[in-house]
């Protein structure tokens, strides 16, 4: 029997195509990334062009940031870089269950109360479906337009007809091109749907907004190729069981990558939490051993969390280590540096550290604060709860500057906290502490004095 197409392969990281399955990849060197799919060859080649092919003098092209279209939330329009870029191809991951489908409906809420025409694109809820959740966040604008389709044709011809100032995909998994005969969520679905919404969005200067589903393994279902094509790749982090929520940017050309966005989960959907270190430090206990506070940088954000340990002496002969939050061979170094700088055999004792709150951090000014905690809880002297904590520790028990240590001091100083203890060699570059004792020390010893 003959067959209706040819069989390819695909590297699911890159997108690479080859006749053969083949161990390595040769485009980004992946071991094991090839898929099989069947692909129909039936001469139907689509050209189309982004913008005019003629070159433009880059002077004589003129862009700001007034353009940019905000989406109702502060907390998004930060991660964003200042709000939504015409044009722009913005891909939000997460866990099933996280919000982001019912971040998304909230931002079309927004932005159709504000006089924008939005068009909402569902694979995979009905318009009855889609309702029932709107319901459940209150009253909606005509400007709003609702579509259950999967057809990528179909989709475009809506669009182009309907001309909107925003399109939502939910899902990229769910839609397909009729010319591909390969099964929707395929690499090479996936890919040509997401090349013809790219061109979609910069030759109408439409921006849309894509979902995607992510694998076990926490990263966006698909060729990996599907990150680099789109402008801005937003992960909406935290616990499914949790209160709060985080969307974080890992990629956007439009502005930092590095800046967090938090929301709280609730029945009429997402709230933005606007000072978030005062989220995360409700309910501290007060005058317990272990507990420390930190303040970390997220983008330009100072954020105050709490680090508690345990010290607990071990019943077997090997003791156990767990770390929640932060890097578990971290915890390992540090306790091996107190060991040795300190004098403190934490050899027969188990370690338990936990970032309270939920939050995962890999910032090193976290260090300072872990130690801290650690010689707390092994002691059983507690710190006092006005006092913060933030820096760098080496391998010699040095205490190493951190970046932006005048924001952070700022931070504890609105919070309330009288007393900060920082490396020595910021303390000389922290202005307009009135109000707040500066704690300089050179290395965890003189940290440990303060306990």
């Amino acid at each position: 029997m003959a067959k209706s197409g040819k069989t390819v392969f695909f590297c699911k990281e890159c997108g690479y195509e080859s006749s053969k399955w083949m161990g390595v990849c040769p485009g980004c060197r992946e071991v094991g990334t090839f898929v099989e799919e069947l692909v129909k060859n039936n001469g139907k080649q689509t050209k189309r062009s982004l913008l005019n092919s003629k070159p433009v003098a880059i002077n004589e092209v003129t862009a700001n940031d007034e353009e940019r279209i905000t989406t109702g939330f502060t907390e998004l329009d930060r991660v964003l870089g200042g709000g939504i870029v015409p044009g722009a191809l913005i891909l939000v991951g997460g866990d099933p269950g996280i919000g982001k489908s019912t971040l998304l409906l909230q931002v079309c809420r927004n932005m159709s109360g504000a006089g924008k025409n939005i068009l909402y694109i569902s694979g995979e809820e009905s318009l009855k479906q889609i309702k029932l959740r709107a319901n459940r966040m209150g009253k909606f604008s005509d400007n709003l337009k609702l579509l259950a389709e999967t057809s990528l044709d179909s989709i475009e011809s809506v669009i182009t007809e309907v001309k909107p100032d925003a399109v939502v995909i939910d899902s990229i998994q769910t839609i397909f091109r009729e010319d591909i005969s390969s099964a929707p969520g395929s690499v090479s679905q996936v890919r040509e749907s997401t090349n013809t919404l790219m061109q979609i969005a910069k030759g109408n200067t439409i921006p849309v907004f894509i979902v995607g589903h992510v694998t076990k393994e926490g990263v966006v279902a698909g060729p990996r190729v599907l990150e680099h094509m789109v402008d801005t790749v937003l992960y909406f982090e935290g616990d499914r069981h949790a209160a709060y929520r985080i969307i974080r940017g890992v990629k956007n050309r439009f502005g930092s990558t590095n800046e967090i966005g938090v929301f709280e989960m609730r029945e009429d959907g997402l709230k933005q939490v606007l000072n978030p270190s005062e989220f995360m430090l409700s309910g501290r206990p007060e005058d317990a051993s272990g507990s420390v506070v930190a303040c970390l940088m997220e983008g330009t954000r100072p954020i105050l969390v709490e680090v508690q340990a345990l010290i607990s002496h071990t019943n077997f002969g090997m003791p156990r280590r767990t770390s929640v939050g932060t890097d578990y061979n971290k915890v390992n170094l540090l306790m091996a540096v107190i060991e040795k700088k300190m004098g403190i055999q934490m050899g027969d004792y188990d370690a338990y550290v936990n970032i309270a709150g939920g939050m995962k951090i890999t910032e090193p000014a976290l260090d300072l604060a872990l130690v801290m905690a650690l010689i707390s809880s092994y002691k059983n002297r507690p710190l006092d709860s006005k006092t913060i904590v933030f820096g760098e520790v080496g391998l010699a028990g040095e205490v190493r500057a951190v970046s932006q240590a005048q924001q952070r001091v700022m931070e504890a100083k609105k919070l309330g906290f009288k007393r900060c203890i920082v490396p020595e060699v910021s303390v000389g570059n922290l202005k307009n502490t009135e109000g707040i004792e500066l704690v300089g020390v050179r290395n965890i010893n003189e940290a440990a004095n303060v306990i």
